[in-house]
């Protein structure tokens, strides 16, 4: 058999892709990649393409780091796995997790391994339930999170999700409550971004009184929602919010695994906001996505009561902690430090990105264009001082995606907005490049809709 000439028949055949309209994929099939280097990927076709989305968010430092691929071959050569459970675990796991903490907020402590940021999420919702039922608090059970946030995809993880198209396909939690989302563009009406922000915190109160601030658990929500549409909320949103949960004494949880390891110009997203949550969601960049590895880090206010007060929590995966993953961690760790890719993004690339991106939005189709840290989204829309969009169910941006693929370069639609987070380690020359590729595919799109583009 020739592989690949016949791979794309095979994947086809066989395999059914996550978030996958299975019907249509048999008629039109889709890409394979073959090969990745630096921030390129080569696909079955020899195709080179730009990966403007870090793959799914979580290749911050490229396809070339040899140190990561070299951590996890000794590892399999010296300890291939062992478990967590009965009093048991690896050296480099023990290891990896006081190096996390290290990297993490000062209210954090200790940290809970996973395989995923869906199985964390998922921890999160065990770790809450079991410490308010040790500090004599049993009905703190419902947690709050945000219309069209993606937390996600399994039952629980999902339900604490806000996807409108994901919840009809299954039965939600119902202890899982949801409120509005900071999205000003798209629904901001003619408040102001600072005014639509303190709303929709004022909207956060209210839910906690409905329900009753004594029957709260917590507030979820990621700092910058990614999979939403790099939603950034506005300036006034955080400090509202936070005040808030310190009121009522609701917990928060922040879901980093989008914006943890330098993605916003600081180790974490809720550094960037200014928040101390109480638990955090860590995945993706922590391996740099070469081995899947996911986590809670716990505060100090939780772990202490979960460490003193005896009884076993009756949690945890067969995978939780694996001393591989741990060690694609620890050579993930590592090369942040070295490569100083904090200071990288926070004082070099994101500065250029913010610089372009504002280029940008003088498109005739872009409606906004917007940046933090090496997050980035446009817009789409017929005229570009309006929010009046191109077509209808996100056709438009599909299609700006697709020309975006044809000219080498990976984005991503959602909705009526193209989103980008390339990997931390891109230059400026590689930021041009990516430019070039996106206005070229804004280009296309605004002819194809018989916009004049310039």
């Amino acid at each position: 058999m020739n592989l690949n000439a016949d791979v794309k028949e095979l994947d086809r055949r066989t395999y059914l892709h996550p978030f996958t309209d299975f019907s249509a994929y048999q008629k039109t099939g889709g890409r394979i990649f073959t090969a990745g280097n630096g921030i390129y990927l080569k696909d079955v076709d020899g195709n080179e393409t730009l990966d403007g989305m870090s793959g799914l968010w979580c290749t911050n430092l490229g396809y070339s780091q040899t140190r990561i691929i070299e951590a996890i071959t000794q590892q399999l050569e010296r300890l291939p796995f062992y478990n967590s459970f009965f009093n048991c675990t690896s050296d480099v796991t023990a290891e990896m997790a006081a190096t996390l903490v290290d990297y993490l907020p000062n209210q954090f402590s200790h940290v809970f391994f996973t395989n995923s940021g869906s199985e964390a999420n998922d921890t999160n919702i065990r770790l809450l339930h079991r410490y308010f039922d040790l500090v004599g608090k049993p009905a703190k059970k419902l947690i709050i999170s945000r219309r069209n946030a993606y937390h996600g995809s399994t039952i629980a993880a999902a339900s604490l999700g806000g996807m409108t198209e994901m919840h009809k396909q299954f039965r939600q939690l119902d202890y899982i409550h949801h409120v509005d989302q900071p999205y000003w563009f798209d629904e901001g009406g003619d408040a102001s971004p600072e005014e639509f922000g303190l709303q929709l915190a004022s909207q956060l109160a209210n839910k906690i009184d409905e329900l009753g601030a004594e029957n709260v658990a917590a507030f979820i929500a990621e700092p910058v929602q990614g999979a939403g549409g790099v939603i950034i909320p506005p300036s006034s949103y955080w400090p509202a919010v936070s005040r808030v949960l310190k009121e009522r004494d609701v917990l928060l949880i922040s879901d980093e695994v989008i914006c943890g390891f330098g993605r916003t110009g600081q180790w974490f997203g809720c550094e960037t906001f200014g928040t101390e949550p109480d638990l955090m969601t860590f995945a993706k960049g922590v391996t740099n996505g070469y081995q899947p590895l996911g986590g809670v880090a716990v505060s100090s206010r939780i772990a202490d009561v979960l460490t003193t007060s005896g009884g076993e929590f009756a949690h945890g995966f067969t995978y939780s902690g694996h001393p591989v993953a741990c060690a694609a961690g620890l050579a993930t760790l590592s090369l942040y430090r070295e490569l100083d890719t904090r200071s990288h993004v926070l004082n070099d690339i994101a500065p250029y990105w913010r610089e372009k991106f504002n280029e940008l939005s003088d498109h005739p189709i872009v409606g906004e264009a917007r940046t933090l840290g090496m997050l980035g989204a446009l817009e789409l829309v017929r005229e570009s001082d309006s929010r009046v969009r191109l077509d209808t169910d996100g056709k438009a941006t599909v299609f700006c995606r697709n020309a975006s693929i044809g000219e080498g370069l990976m984005v991503r639609a959602v909705r009526d907005t193209i989103i980008s987070a390339p990997p931390l380690i891109c230059s400026r020359a590689d930021i041009d490049a990516i430019f070039e590729k996106l206005l070229k595919a804004l280009d296309l799109t605004a002819a194809h809709y018989g916009v004049n583009s310039r």
